[in-house]
């Protein structure tokens, strides 16, 4: 698989994760992110240690040292977009320490079943991570564990469809927590498109929203292309599309954009004529 790269230097490396592909090794020991950065950080350095080699007449074997690679921002596997790596320890630290402070800026693109009720706002809940289940739960201000979440969204366009109303967003995430798009949207009754996950998740609260069904399972046997099994999506209406933030070391400012792709949005395309 060949790395889609968004942006690259000696310190930083951006690509595009596509849908399905988990964002580090898992389970499943099937291909991952990191592994793919790490495969091509290697081979370009080979192959400058070759030409390297080659213009100054050396020979013998060429011994290089596996390179270093953190993800910054990860991504759930059936989510796709930017995806931000940083190549040594110092760097990755000061990245991890701009997540925290919330310095680094991440927006989604985003098509979700239902119509929201305003055409800008504010979502905000506070967030617990079940474990043992994967799956994360809007709860009580009070609960143990519960961490405060917060996002910005902005309707972008809605459609009136045979299978139901649908919106496009753009989401600004305020705060990053597990699964917490798709948890607050669920939540919201505007669940995210294909989430077999969690489209059962929350109740139907938001402006000619559909109500989700019972239990988080699909119900619908209709074939409507909404509402899917796991086994026929392995993607989401979710996408990583801008992330802004000054270069840790630089000191520059650095913007990474890409146009959502996938079947969501391809969708959402055909159906606004």
């Amino acid at each position: 698989m060949n790395l889609d790269i968004v942006y690259e230097d000696d310190y930083l490396i951006a690509c595009v994760k596509p849908y399905g592909v988990p964002s580090q090794l898992d389970k499943t020991y099937g291909v991952d992110m990191i592994t793919l950065v790490k495969e091509y950080l290697y081979d370009k350095a080979f192959s400058a240690a070759e030409k390297q080699a080659a213009e100054s007449g050396q020979s013998g074997e060429i011994e290089l040292e596996e390179p270093y690679v953190a993800v910054i921002n990860r991504l759930d596997r059936p989510v796709a977009g930017i995806i931000l790596f940083a190549k040594d320890e110092s760097t990755a630290a000061k990245l991890s320490d701009m997540v925290h402070d919330r310095k680094i800026s991440k927006f989604y693109q985003v098509v979700v079943r239902g119509f929201m009720k305003e055409p800008e706002g504010t979502l905000s809940n506070y967030l617990l991570h079940d474990k043992k289940l994967n799956i994360t739960k809007v709860v009580p201000a009070n609960t143990k564990g519960a961490k405060y979440a917060e996002l910005k969204y902005e309707v972008l366009d809605e459609l009136d469809t045979d299978e139901g109303p649908i919106s496009y967003l753009l989401v600004k995430l305020v705060t990053g927590r597990h699964h917490q798009i798709r948890c607050q949207m669920a939540a919201n009754g505007t669940p995210i498109w294909g989430d077999v996950k969690y489209s059962g998740v929350g109740s139907p609260n938001a402006k000619g929203g559909p109500s989700p069904a019972k239990g988080g399972k699909n119900k619908n046997k209709s074939g409507n292309r909404f509402n899917k099994s796991k086994k026929e999506r392995a993607e989401i209406g979710l996408f990583s599309t801008k992330m802004i933030f000054v270069h840790p070391v630089t000191g520059e400012e650095v913007f990474l954009h890409r146009e959502p792709e996938g079947k969501a949005f391809e969708i959402m395309d055909q159906m606004d004529w």
